[in-house]
């Protein structure tokens, strides 16, 4: 688990982990040189000791043959008894000081210990999140239906995957219903809409219809057909709102070849550079996601204008690039054109629009492992591309 702009959990708590070790440790060490040094000062040299021979004592002193036997051998005693001391002071030291010295470098040793198994125990603590984290990186590319069931004791782990795996529960109970209810709303209405439309083909067609009859019913027609492909857009909305799971091999060249040969755009220069662009994914929604591009480059361009379409593949992705001339787009203005139902103010009275398009191309994207990115072009129009994991 990595934290942005500093150490990664795992690191703090090997951190931690070793630093109790060195700290246990140097408490330990303390404590036994306190101990070893009160010891050592407690033993006394004591008259009738034997030492070791070749110990090189002070002289007597020159006048010792002037005093009392008895003194001689008194200060004789106690000459050799602060000798004694003093050897035993230096033996002391020695003794501490070598404690130390090999206690310090057993400290070290200990610290290293410490730290490596700090770090395999904060791996082993960690794994458990590590796993929430990857079903979450899972679950934000539209995968709700995965689940984490992390398995071992009832501990506070164990309960945070729990908590986890009830929330995608319910998101995923939510998400099914909404892309059902849009579903089934889309196509209950599709019926009437059918009937409005071949009711109006049918008065049009009558032979003593009116001038101002035929005139509405083209309107009408028109209306309908709007609905149409609001509802249309509603169902492929719908169903691009999870990731592609049967996926088949599709070049994407030929996708936006065939949506360009079917592109009627008179007044609109059409121009494309289609090299091999190999993905994988659903050939309907990618064919969608192609005419959408298309179609909004045509549909909001300038008289004499032009629309440029391209493929190509670089490295591990693919890529659909469409550029076209038209009204200047403000750079705030772009996001909200990936929205639903959301367009630009000098677009909101056009009859064609349903303000799906770019949604829509959005949701097959990402449904499709992908992105969609639109910056506006220089002197008016957008630059829109599409990219893909190559196959």
């Amino acid at each position: 688990m990595t934290i942005r702009g500093g150490w990664t959990v795992r690191v703090r708590l090997t951190a931690l982990y070793g630093g109790l070790f060195l700290l246990a440790g140097a408490v330990l060490l303390g404590v036994t040189y306190l101990l070893l040094a009160a010891s050592l000062e407690k033993q006394q040299v004591k008259p009738g000791i034997v030492y070791a021979e070749g110990v090189a004592l002070p002289d007597d002193p020159p006048d010792a043959a002037k005093k009392d036997k008895a003194a001689v051998e008194k200060a004789n005693i106690e000459r050799k008894m602060e000798f004694a001391k003093q050897v035993q002071r230096d033996l002391n030291r020695q003794t501490l000081q070598s404690l130390v010295q090999w206690g310090s470098l057993a400290l070290g040793g200990l610290a290293v210990a410490g730290v490596w198994m700090g770090w395999l125990a904060a791996g082993r603590t960690l794994r458990p999140i590590a796993r929430i984290t990857e079903t979450a990186r899972r679950v934000a590319d539209r995968s709700l239906h995965e689940r984490i069931a992390l398995g071992g004791p009832r501990d506070e782990l164990r309960e945070l995957a729990d908590t986890f795996d009830d929330m995608l529960e319910r998101l995923d109970r939510a998400f099914d219903g909404q892309r059902r209810f849009v579903a089934n709303a889309s196509h209950e209405l599709r019926t009437p809409l059918a009937i409005n439309r071949t009711l109006l083909e049918v008065a049009m067609g009558q032979p003593d219809a009116s001038p101002q009859l035929r005139q509405l019913g083209t309107t009408l027609l028109e209306v309908n057909a709007r609905h149409e492909r609001l509802i249309d857009g509603l169902l492929t909305m719908a169903r691009s709102e999870q990731a592609v799971v049967d996926r088949v091999p599709v070049d994407l060249a030929e996708v936006a070849g065939n949506v360009l040969d079917q592109t009627r755009a008179p007044g609109v220069d059409v121009r494309h550079e289609l090299l091999p662009a190999p993905t994988s994914g659903d050939p309907v929604l990618l064919e969608r996601l192609a005419q959408n591009l298309v179609d909004n480059a045509v549909r909001y361009n300038a008289t004499g204008g032009w629309v440029h379409v391209a493929c190509t593949r670089e490295g591990t992705s693919t890529r659909l690039s469409v550029i076209n001339t038209g009204p200047v787009v403000r750079a705030y203005e772009v996001p909200g054109l990936f929205e639903p139902f959301r367009r630009l103010a000098d677009r909101v009275g056009s009859a064609r629009g349903t303000g799906l398009g770019l949604s829509i191309v959005r949701s097959v994207a990402r449904a499709h492992g992908g992105e969609v990115y639109a910056t506006p072009r220089d002197g008016g129009g957008l630059v829109v591309q599409v990219t893909l994991p190559a196959n």
